[in-house]
């Protein structure tokens, strides 16, 4: 697992979102965000990652 962080917030990997989902598979994961059962990922330098903190939110019901 490599620690990926800017300005203080963590972002996640696809490998590291689908073992915090409890292993999901990549096309669950994609499932997923196309009904809207997980936030976006954003885009850096041609990866997709996931910032930790939206995420929780987002699965605490937080974030609509």
């Amino acid at each position: 697992m490599t620690d990926t962080t800017f300005h203080g917030e963590r972002y996640l990997t696809l490998r590291e979102l689908s073992a915090k989902l409890g292993g999901r598979s990549r096309s669950a994961i994609y499932g997923d965000l196309v009904a809207g059962r997980l936030p976006q990922p954003i885009k850096l330098g041609g990866r997709v990652y996931w910032p930790e903190g939206a995420l929780d939110a987002f699965l605490r019901g937080e974030v609509a």
